[in-house]
């Protein structure tokens, strides 16, 4: 009965497209919930469409040029929410990996995890394994999905690796860029343009050290509802801004 309620995805031409887009770009995909009782859906109807709209904007930004997109897929503080519902978004996630397996290498799409995978069901930890497995044999286009993941857990566990390293070397110096190396995200730039759909104006946890000179754009709209079109609107509205880190335009 779901596959009524998917928009169909129609890939743009190159004319339509928006600016060249940002390399990194993290959404946090909010608003299931919401998008499936204002339908007088359960919410796990909202979650199921809400993965087909994340596999519609991962296709899009590999096809306009993205090098990487971070999601929030589940956080360390969703394991609050009904067992039922906290297996439906792992069992969705599962569907995605099985499918993932079968198609990266053809695709050239690397996945990464960031989070405490070991505190997910065993099938799913497996699944992971696998496909980060073969992503290593992969170039291109990356998604990291951000999987029981907290942003002060992570800088916490940054931390506890930094004082490791100190006591087994003393010559050790921790410096931003030497710290950045023990996160989730090494290796990789951090997210130039950070979006979060569903009207809430908050991080939530969210790659807390990444986003320290990340551009944001709220709009109010739901991510099972979100489209092409407004991926769009914010990679212009990111085009818009005056990025100086800190610094003095014309200097």
């Amino acid at each position: 009965m779901f596959t009524r309620l998917f928009a169909p995805f129609r890939k743009k031409s190159k004319a339509t497209r928006p600016s060249a887009p940002p390399r990194h770009i993290a959404i946090v995909m909010d608003g299931n919930g919401r998008w499936a009782r204002r339908r007088g859906l359960p919410r796990v109807a909202g979650h199921k469409v809400g993965a087909e709209t994340f596999r519609k904007i991962a296709t899009y930004c590999k096809d306009i040029g993205v090098d990487y997109l971070t999601v929030y897929a589940f956080s360390t503080e969703n394991w609050k929410r009904a067992k039922e519902e906290v297996d439906a978004i792992f069992s969705l996630l599962e569907n995605y990996l099985h499918e993932a397996i079968e198609k990266m290498a053809k695709d050239q799409i690397r996945m990464q995890f960031f989070g405490d995978t070991s505190a997910l069901p065993e099938k799913l930890q497996q699944l992971i394994r696998e496909t980060e497995k073969i992503s290593r044999t992969l170039e291109g286009f990356q998604v990291n999905i951000c999987l029981n993941y907290g942003g002060r857990a992570e800088i916490l566990r940054a931390v506890e690796k930094a004082i490791s390293l100190k006591e087994q070397n003393s010559a050790y110096t921790c410096t931003e860029e030497s710290f950045s190396q023990l996160l989730y995200s090494k290796h990789i730039p951090d997210p130039e343009l950070v979006i979060r759909p569903s009207g809430e104006y908050r991080l939530s946890n969210f790659l807390l050290w990444q986003t320290a000179y990340s551009e944001f754009y709220f709009t109010d709209t739901l991510w099972p509802a979100f489209e092409t079109d407004d991926l769009d609107k914010a990679i212009e509205a990111y085009h818009q801004r005056d990025r100086r880190f800190g610094g003095v335009k014309g200097q």
